[in-house]
């Protein structure tokens, strides 16, 4: 049974950092896209950031490109999500998920990153920013 499990949420004053982790277990990374998403009070799930390290794909939302930088670890199968200076309008609860087929990550920067794309979801990590 493959599940995801996020960690490293927290608060922090605006500017600050954090780094978001999303460890599978029951699978490897290979062959998967890891796509993170975030939900604020009151709106929908938007989908932020995904990676594929075996079908090289990589992609930003435009809400966050230039501040948040993905990355894997494979020796740990775990998907990264550094987060900098961060702000209020980035609070919210923080998913990974595992898309259905590693060509939704390659197709975002056209599709959008869209969440009936991914099938497996991990419980979520509550990110605050607030002074």
């Amino acid at each position: 049974q493959v599940q995801l499990v996020e960690s490293g949420g927290g608060t922090v004053q605006p500017g600050g950092s954090l780094r978001l982790s999303c460890r599978i277990s029951g699978a490897t990374l290979d062959g998967h896209a890891i796509g993170w998403f975030r939900q604020a009070p009151g709106k929908e799930r938007e989908g932020i950031s995904c990676i594929s390290d075996s079908h090289p794909s990589l992609y930003y939302a435009d809400s966050v490109k230039g501040r948040f930088t993905i990355s894997t670890d494979n020796s740990s199968d775990t998907v990264y999500l550094q987060m900098n200076n961060l702000q209020p309008e980035d609070t919210g609860i923080y998913y990974c998920a595992a898309a259905q087929h590693w060509s939704h990550c390659t197709l975002a920067p056209v599709t959008g990153l869209r969440t009936v794309e991914h099938d497996i979801w991990g419980q979520g990590t509550q990110v605050t920013v607030s002074s």
